[in-house]
């Protein structure tokens, strides 16, 4: 399955060129996160896709949702066809721009951020900085992730969470500080005074996480 998606390309582009892919939440679209590209380095290709599935008000998702039944929150069929879908789209991008010796970083929100979780757990030889904010990592998504330290040591995970956060609780996104805790992960761990958003201070960290 073919992603849209939308571009921001820096002025040169070589095989080293940092490229960020950018995931949004349920009922958003290619356009909320792709607004935070002013503040993200000049000289990266900043790639926002669309979800697949559309849902009310112009809006797309990953993969269903049952707010009614926390044990079965996400359609995890929908989830694992997607993120195959992801992964191919990302291959096929980089290919594009003949990226061969460059770093790739990955930011989510919400359901993004929980296919975020998952792609760079299942292939973190292929990724750096991984930004998830309001999010968790889905336990069901997460069967076959690489535990090898070796291999995971690249990673550089940036987790953010509203402390009223009503969609996605707080303690729901406090198990990523467990999980990769555990993986030996390098991680940062942020809650902030919002609910299922990103703040102010959110945003500054985010880029401060980005810039470095």
């Amino acid at each position: 399955m073919n992603l849209d998606y939308i571009v921001r390309e820096p002025e040169n582009i070589s095989p080293i060129t940092p490229i960020l892919f950018m995931l949004h939440g349920y009922g958003s679209n290619e356009q909320d996160l792709f607004s935070f590209r002013e503040s993200l380095p000049a000289d990266w290709i900043i790639v926002s896709f669309r979800a697949p599935k559309a849902t009310q008000f112009e809006g797309y998702s990953w993969f269903d949702i049952d707010f009614n039944n926390p044990e079965q929150f996400i359609d995890i069929d929908q989830a694992k066809e997607v993120l195959e879908s992801l992964l191919a789209n990302i291959m096929a991008i980089t290919n594009k721009y003949g990226l061969t010796r460059n770093k790739t970083h990955l930011c989510g929100f919400s359901q993004g951020g929980i296919l975020c979780y998952s792609l760079a757990l299942k292939y973190p030889e292929l990724f750096n900085y991984v930004a998830c904010l309001s999010a968790y990592p889905e336990e069901k998504l997460l069967t076959d992730i690489v535990k090898d330290k070796k291999k995971l040591e690249n990673l550089r995970f940036f987790v953010s969470h509203g402390s009223d956060d009503a969609i996605i609780p707080m303690e729901w996104g406090k198990k990523a500080a467990d999980l990769l805790y555990d993986l030996s992960c390098y991680f940062t761990f942020r809650e902030y005074m919002s609910g299922h958003g990103v703040n102010q201070k959110n945003y500054i960290d985010l880029m401060e996480f980005f810039s470095k």
